[in-house]
């Protein structure tokens, strides 16, 4: 059996993965903000220090898989915090575990979203890729919530796609699901919100396949992703969202 970490096992798809790890026998260390092994707050830089010396010392001989699935949406009140784990969170972690990750030949399934190609602020996304949290931040606060989740999404796609080749060559492969409309906590309480609410309502009625996603349907996506059977699939960004992107981009390739 192999060793996993992951950020974001408590609820919604991130608890689907670690039931779906657990259930087959592997050892798990999940990281969140509350109910895990390490507890840790990976929107400030002293949570995702944290979360790495945490993740170092239960896993020193090496990881399996590393799922970064903690994320918050953009309907949340503080809107800079959107960048700080949605972006950073992933990022840092995956570069401060990258040896672990090498010394066992793992694999990484980022949680990018099918809202990574809407439009967004190209200053918002840039400042991310350049690894400035603050300018990050401070561009966040003053845009809308669903650019500022997308933009974050799109930014960690850019991110992982820019850095197959380097990871591939020491043996550790980097990939995404990009969920669609999922039901989880996260997703009920954009649907309540008085600003996101239709659009959320309406998004989900055009789904093609007629039904929600389940944290399930991402879950067995992530576990293709990090397993043997895609060990040829590098740099992927899988769209797990019911046929949306492909009614909405249908000559995006």
């Amino acid at each position: 059996m192999g060793r996993y970490a992951m950020t974001g096992g408590a609820t919604g798809i991130g608890a689907a993965i670690r039931t779906r790890l657990r259930a087959a026998g592997h050892e798990l260390i999940v990281v969140d903000i509350k109910d895990a092994d390490i507890v840790a707050n990976l929107g400030t830089a002293d949570g995702r220090r944290a979360a790495l010396e945490g993740i170092r010392a239960r896993a020193a001989e090496g990881l399996d898989g590393f799922v970064p699935c903690a994320g918050v949406n953009g309907n949340i009140p503080d809107r800079a915090l959107v960048p700080s784990v949605n972006y950073f969170g992933t990022v840092e972690l995956v570069a401060g575990l990258r040896d672990l990750l090498a010394a066992r030949k793992g694999s990484v399934v980022l949680v990018s979203s099918n809202s990574a190609p809407h439009p967004t602020s190209e200053d918002y996304v840039q400042a991310l890729l350049a690894g400035d949290e603050a300018r990050a931040r401070q561009l966040a606060v003053s845009m809308d919530g669903h650019p500022v989740y997308s933009g974050s999404k799109q930014a960690l796609a850019r991110w992982m796609r820019r850095q197959v080749p380097d990871y591939a060559q020491t043996g550790v492969r980097l990939n995404a699901i990009a969920p669609g409309y999922t039901q989880t906590p996260m997703t009920a309480a954009a649907e309540a919100d008085p600003e996101l609410g239709d659009a959320v309502r309406r998004f989900l009625a055009a789904t093609p396949v007629g039904r929600a996603g389940q944290p399930e349907d991402q879950a067995e996506a992530a576990l293709f992703l990090l397993g043997p059977a895609s060990s040829f699939i590098c740099g992927a960004l899988l769209y797990v969202d019911g046929g949306f992107d492909a009614m909405s981009r249908p000559d995006a390739i």
